[in-house]
Parts: structure tokens; C-alpha cells; sequence
């Protein structure tokens, strides 16, 4: 008995395919996917439009209270300076908040929010706030044109556009909520679209799975031409295998090179920011000082003036050097990996507040670039403690592991997934790799949430010997 029900589904197709049912039954199938997928999509369409003009809305009075407070400012520094230039943003500001109406009033038509006679008061009272409060800036700078500055001020200092302005914003706000349920219904819209379209498919794979039943008990005949097929695969998979590992070293010699054009690039920059911004700045710094002895008699802000030029000028000499640092470390340069090293680990332990414990083995041979790529992963790496390792203990160390040096960063922070990590961090991690990787050495990390994160580089040294 279970054997006959058991095979009653394949009798059935059977049967559908003796008497050429199968074909008419496909397009049938077919023909009803066609009209669930494109109903589907009607309707997503539909959905999304609404959305989109909801979006558009929502930005538009983004746009109006943004240029509302660009008119603000700009007519209040006219105000304080009376300086013409402080009319060209007020001018724009007006200008364009007169489009930004018309343009609301459309995407509040096109959104159907015009279908809301509420929706409708809120928009004309908030556009006619809008314009009563361009009138009274008007009527200010009118005033103030006219030499009527105390009415000016008077106008200014009254609340009449302190309340117009938090009326303006409370009307704004009312209507971006509105935007928002609105987004929201019509994404609860797609995603019912997008069910009753899945719900299709699975009808389509379960007519297919059906259909595919008619052919089951007919596959043991081609059980050898499948195992050519497969054979014929791991070949194909073989051959992709030596092409992966051809172009994964094709990337790591990519990789090199692009370190290394980085890295000549900030050498570059380095130079001229030394050479030209530098000497710039050192001769502004001159000239300010030749020019003190000479203002003695002037009035206390000429000096106060004065004094803020050199202050001045000494932050930009500061940022100068910071920046050509970070382009390119001249303790590297000047002093070594190991020196630089401990520069690096003491400068990170004064701005975190972490304590740094430095464990380096002298007379360990590294070329230049090995130097400098064991140099970025430690910045790398005490970078990206600061940022998210809670840690309070760091230690950097220097070691020989027979024919390669061994480099390591630890800390006791919070630690993570490495097999999940993502983001910033993930693409911090991954380029330390290639760099390390690049000049020949391997890279490891050795991470778990809870337990902090050690992260090591063997490099080849330049005389194992």
C-alpha cells in the first residue's frame, strides 16, 4: 500500500508526459510566474514612487530651514559689519527658499499628501510663515539701509521672529513626521510585494521540483557521463586553483608596488611641504618679528594682532611638521626602526593614556622597506587601539624567530571576532597583510572578544646570519 501511494505522484507524471501535457503545463506554470512577478513589481513600483516623493518632500524642508537660517545669519552679519558682501547668501537664501516652495508644494502633491486636508493647512500656514518671516528680515535690513538702525534693532531684538522661526520648525517638523510614516507604510507596502512575490517563486520551484520528478527514475543512465562531467570539473577547478594562486601573487607584487608608490608619493609630499611651505612660514614668522620693533608707539590691538599672527603662524610651523611626519617618520629615517619604535610608543602612551611596554631586540637586519612596513603596522595597530580596543596595557615587541624577525602588538582590551570583523578596522587589518605579505613575510592575528588582541609579523630579515 505505501509503495502504491509512493509512486503515485510519479505515475501522475507520467501520465501528464504520455499524453504531451508536460509542455502546455510548464507554459501555464510560466505563464501564471509572469503575472505574479509582474504584479509584483507593479506594486513595488508603486510603493517606492510614493517613498521616493515622501524622501523628496522630507528634503525639501530640510533644504527651507537649512536656506531660512543661511537668510538669518547672512542678515545678521550685515548687521554687526554692515559689509555688502553679507547680502549675496541672504539673496541666494531667498531666492532659492521661493523655489523650494513650489517645489515642496509639488512633492507634496506627487507624495498624495495633498489628499490630507490637515497635511494641506499645515503646509500653506508653514509657507506663509515662511514668507512672513522673509518679510520681517526685509523690513529689518529695509530699516537698517535707510540708516534706521535703532529701528533696525528694535525690530531685531523684539521675539516677533524668534516665535516665527520655532512656529516655522514645529510646522516643518509636523510634516517630516508625516514624510516618515509615509516611508514607512510604503516600505511595509514593498516588503508585502516582495512576500507575495516570493510566495510565487516557491510555487514556480515547487512545479519545477515536480517536473523534474518526470525525469528522476531516467538519470541512472547517465551516471557515467555525470562522472565524466565531475571529472571533467575538478579539472576545470585545478586549473582555477593555479590561476588563483597566480593572481593572488600577481595582487601581492601589486600590492608591493603600490606600497611603495604610497610611499614615495609621501616622501614627495614630505620634501616640498618642508622645502616650500616651510620656508614660507619661517619667513612669515621673520618678517613678523622685524615688523614688532617697529609698531612700539602702535595702539594695544595692533599688538594684540600682532601677537595672534605669531601664535599663528607657530601652530601652522606645528601642523607643518606633524603632517610631514605622518607622511614620512623622520626618526625612521634618521634613527633607526628600534628608536623610531619607541618614539612611536611613547608619543601613542602621552595622548592615550595607555601604558606602553616596549620589548625590542636589538640587531635585528631589515632592509628599508621591512623597516618601514613594520613601522606602519605598529602606527596601524596603536591606531586602531585607541579607537576601539578599551585597552589599558599595550606591549609592542621586536624579536628573532630563526631566519625572519618577529613582530608583535598586543593589548588587553575588549578584543574581537577576527572571522567577523568588518569595517574600518577589517580594512585596516587586511592592508597590513597584503604590506606584510608583500615583503614576503606572513601576518597573523590572534584575537577572541573578551581577551584582547595580539597581532604578529614575521619578516624576513636582510642577514639571517
Amino acid at each position: 500500500m505505501s509503495m502504491r501511494l509512493r509512486d503515485r505522484p510519479v505515475a501522475v507524471l507520467t501520465w501528464l508526459r504520455d499524453r504531451g501535457l508536460v509542455m502546455p503545463l510548464a507554459a501555464l506554470v510560466a505563464a501564471l510566474m509572469l503575472f505574479v512577478s509582474e504584479g509584483g513589481y507593479q506594486r513595488t513600483r508603486g510603493s517606492l514612487d510614493a517613498a521616493i516623493e515622501a524622501a523628496q518632500a522630507r528634503l525639501t524642508l530640510h533644504r527651507l530651514l537649512g536656506l531660512v537660517t543661511q537668510a538669518e545669519s547672512a542678515k545678521r552679519g550685515y548687521l554687526l559689519s554692515s559689509r555688502r558682501e553679507y547680502l549675496q547668501p541672504y539673496i541666494e537664501a531667498v531666492r532659492d527658499i521661493e523655489s523650494q516652495i513650489a517645489v515642496l508644494q509639488q512633492r507634496m502633491g506627487s507624495s498624495g499628501m495633498h489628499g490630507d486636508p490637515a497635511l494641506s493647512a499645515i503646509e500653506q500656514e508653514l509657507i506663509e510663515r515662511l514668507r512672513m518671516k522673509m518679510d520681517e528680515m526685509s523690513e529689518v535690513l529695509l530699516r537698517f539701509d535707510r540708516q534706521d538702525v535703532r529701528g533696525a534693532m528694535d525690530l531685531v531684538l523684539t521675539d516677533i521672529g524668534l516665535r516665527n522661526m520655532e512656529q516655522i520648525r514645529a510646522l516643518a517638523d509636523q510634516l517630516i513626521e508625516h514624510s516618515n510614516q509615509r516611508i514607512a507604510a510604503r516600505t511595509a507596502e514593498m516588503y508585502d510585494a516582495m512576500l507575495f512575490l516570493r510566495l510565487g517563486i516557491l510555487a514556480l520551484v515547487i512545479a519545477s521540483l515536480l517536473a523534474l520528478g518526470l525525469y528522476v527514475r531516467q538519470s541512472r543512465a547517465m551516471a557515467a557521463q555525470r562522472a565524466e562531467q565531475q571529472r571533467v570539473v575538478q579539472a576545470e577547478r585545478d586549473l582555477l586553483e593555479i590561476e588563483v594562486r597566480r593572481r593572488t601573487a600577481d595582487l601581492l607584487d601589486l600590492s608591493w608596488h603600490l606600497q611603495h608608490a604610497r610611499e614615495d608619493e609621501r616622501s614627495r609630499l614630505a620634501r616640498e611641504l618642508h622645502d616650500e611651505l616651510g620656508a614660507l612660514l619661517t619667513a612669515a614668522k621673520l618678517d613678523a618679528a622685524r615688523i614688532r620693533p617697529k609698531l612700539a608707539d602702535a595702539p594695544p590691538e595692533v599688538h594684540e594682532r600682532l601677537k595672534h599672527l605669531t601664535q599663528t603662524l607657530n601652530s601652522g610651523i606645528a601642523l607643518k611638521r606633524r603632517i610631514i611626519e605622518d607622511l614620512r617618520p623622520s626618526s625612521l629615517s634618521n634613527l633607526g626602526l628600534l628608536p623610531a619604535l619607541e618614539i612611536l610608543g611613547s608619543e601613542f602612551a602621552e595622548r592615550s593614556g595607555l601604558a606602553v611596554h616596549m620589548k625590542l631586540t636589538p640587531g635585528i637586519g631589515l632592509d628599508a622597506g621591512a623597516q618601514l612596513t613594520a613601522y606602519r603596522m605598529v602606527q596601524e595597530a596603536l591606531t586602531n587601539i585607541a579607537k576601539y580596543a578599551q585597552a589599558g596595557t599595550v606591549e609592542i615587541g621586536l624579536a628573532l624567530d630563526g631566519p625572519m624577525a618577529l613582530l608583535t602588538v598586543q593589548d588587553d582590551g575588549i578584543g574581537f571576532d577576527a572571522a567577523q570583523a568588518s569595517g574600518r578596522s577589517a580594512h585596516g587589518l587586511t592592508g597590513m597583510r597584503y604590506r606584510v605579505e608583500s615583503e614576503g613575510g606572513m601576518f597573523e592575528i590572534d584575537a577572541a572578544p573578551g581577551r584582547g588582541t595580539r597581532l604578529s609579523a614575521w619578516l624576513p630579515r636582510r642577514d639571517p646570519a
